[in-house]
């Protein structure tokens, strides 16, 4: 497993934007570790299930999104800093959720939580109307 630590969540009005990183805390790991790895955003309303939002192959050819955000958010990665990042425009009340971030080893995206091995800790986003 991966050590994933998540940031840039935080409070924004409607219409605005946001950039979540997540990085490994991983001393040893490196970037041809971190190439190993899916990527993926998921996200938890209070009371409902946690939500597949976007994923992102090992090497950034293939991305993924969750119908209600494409065209608003972007996944990427940078192998040479071990970080993956979600791009958050044109936010809406109902994207309001601790956003986590989720690492697959070896395997290709999806969308099934459970097939995600290691989390971080999530980050707050607050959007307000």
């Amino acid at each position: 497993q991966v050590r994933l630590v998540e940031s840039g969540g935080g409070l924004v009005q409607a219409g605005g934007s946001l950039r979540l990183s997540c990085a490994t805390s991983t001393s040893t790991f490196n970037a041809y570790t971190f190439n190993a790895y899916t990527m993926a955003w998921f996200r938890q309303a209070p009371g409902k299930d946690r939500d597949f939002v976007a994923a992102i192959s090992r090497g950034g050819a293939s991305t993924d999104y969750r119908d209600s955000v494409k065209g608003r958010f972007t996944i990427s990665r940078d192998n040479a800093k071990s970080t993956v990042y979600l791009q958050m425009n044109s936010l809406k009340p109902e994207d309001t959720a601790v956003y986590y971030c989720a690492a697959r080893f070896l395997g290709g995206p999806t969308q099934n939580k459970e097939g995600y091995a290691s989390w971080g800790q999530g980050t707050q986003v607050t959007v307000s109307s």
